[in-house]
């Protein structure tokens, strides 16, 4: 969930959403506005402004059509992409929006045109929300469904829409996201996925968004064995990706960052080469040194708003540009002639300075990877968490309490705690699985050292 639109110069979220409104929303095959249960409430984290989340008690969403699931959350976390949310850089945000695109839970109640799932069944969600007849999803790129968003303002400003989203704004379609106690899936035999008991919670909860949008990023970058690939980015997705990339057998896997936490784990768990921006400032010397024709695949795993250089840094604050070109202008003079690089890092609108000629030149296949279509690739992934072979809990580093969001939302803004990937438990969870974090309190100052420290 790594490259959702920002707001491009010019457009404030008031005005956005003054623009959806003479527009009228797009036609979709299902509604963002579902009934309500009488008399039930639930602990929902809802946005109220820029840095301003709060934890807030609200109705539970009932069935409202007959392709519905309605489940009880075991699981939901923060995402790097929740911070832009967080920061209020997404268009058509409006107060009160239920967040959190990644959750899990068991199924409570189904509508009467379900067939894949029955009330007890464990499921994990993906983070979009496709309804599985479009042309896309039966092309098996569900994150592209064409039905599922409302927002005609991004249909105007990008040309077509992607799959609505839960949790994200509605610039995303304007659904109810995951950060709760309850969520409505719409779609549900689409947008759910069994899971066995064999494989807890805490592995389960990420193949909502991050392993397969990390692996999806690895094979858009075209690894395979024998390559040798950098990844701009330690975070879950940078780290996890060259988790996938170590599987793939590269030859090398590079990692840049300033993080030392971040990069020590990938030094770690995956081997690693790297690159720490604030001791080798020439990020694109340093890849040289160690592959002197340069590396065969980037993947750019770091956020937009992260610029190093005071021009892009003034560009962005003043807005005459959205994006910063820095580290794509790194990866095209990295990457080896006729080699491939991925984005899947989160760019917006508009960038200055962008090196054209570097991707001309060199015949490089620059890629934006889209969101990731977590279904396509669901089944496989499963298959390889329960074999063992991937373990998406190495970046796992604490577990809080629902009713600690807005604290935690503040501490990961900040990097602060080695907190990298969280598990957020509901009333409705299990106790942590042997060998993943113990609970942490953010308010209490009880919170336990990184388990990925």
């Amino acid at each position: 969930m790594d490259n959702v639109k920002t707001t491009p110069p010019g457009i404030t979220t008031t005005v956005a959403n003054q623009a959806q409104s003479h527009m009228g929303d797009r036609p979709t095959s299902t509604t963002n506005t579902p009934n309500m249960r009488p008399d039930e409430k639930q602990l929902t984290l809802q946005w109220f402004g820029n840095k301003d989340v709060r934890v807030v008690e609200a109705p539970v969403p009932a069935i409202t059509e007959p392709t519905d699931v309605i489940c009880k959350v075991t699981g939901t976390t923060v995402c790097g992409s929740d911070l832009h949310l967080y920061r209020k850089e997404i268009l058509q945000l409006q107060a009160g929006d239920i967040l959190g695109h990644e959750w899990m839970g068991v199924v409570d109640e189904v509508g009467s045109g379900i067939k894949n799932v029955k009330k007890g069944d464990r499921v994990v969600a993906s983070f979009q929300i496709a309804c599985g007849t479009c042309k896309f999803c039966k092309e098996g790129l569900s994150s592209m469904c064409d039905t599922t968003n409302s927002s005609s303002l991004q249909e105007k400003l990008y040309g077509k829409p992607f799959a609505g989203l839960f949790g994200y704004s509605h610039f995303a379609g304007g659904f109810a996201g995951g950060q709760a106690e309850w969520v409505r899936c719409p779609f549900g035999d689409v947008n759910l996925l069994k899971i066995p008991d064999s494989v807890p919670d805490e592995k389960a909860l990420f193949l909502s968004d991050i392993i397969p949008t990390s692996y999806h990023a690895v094979q858009c970058a075209e690894v395979k064995e024998g390559k040798s690939v950098a990844i701009w980015g330690a975070g879950p997705i940078g780290l996890l990706a060259a988790k996938w990339c170590q599987l793939a057998g590269a030859s090398r896997v590079i990692v840049i960052d300033h993080i030392k936490e971040r990069l020590d784990l990938a030094k770690k768990t995956s081997g690693c080469d790297i690159i720490n921006f604030d001791k080798d400032q020439d990020v694109v010397a340093a890849i040289y040194k160690l592959e002197p024709d340069g590396v065969d695949c980037g993947i750019d795993a770091a956020a937009f708003r992260y610029t190093k250089g005071w021009l892009h840094g003034i560009q962005h604050a003043v807005g005459l540009e959205t994006d910063s070109s820095e580290i794509p202008n790194e990866a095209l003079r990295a990457v080896r002639k006729f080699g491939t690089i991925s984005l899947v890092a989160d760019y917006a609108a508009l960038t200055n300075q962008f090196l054209i000629g570097a991707l001309m030149e060199k015949g490089i296949t620059l890629r934006g990877t889209g969101q990731a279509p977590v279904q396509k690739y669901w089944k496989n992934l499963l298959s390889k968490i329960e074999s063992g072979e991937f373990d998406p809990t190495i970046i796992l580093s604490h577990r809080f309490k629902i009713d600690e969001f807005r604290e935690l939302y503040d501490a990961f803004d900040k990097k602060e705690m080695g907190i990298i990937k969280t598990f957020v438990q509901t009333k409705f969870s299990a106790p942590p699985h042997p060998g993943t974090p113990a609970l942490s309190s953010l308010r209490e100052g009880d919170v336990k050292p990184s388990a990925v420290a």
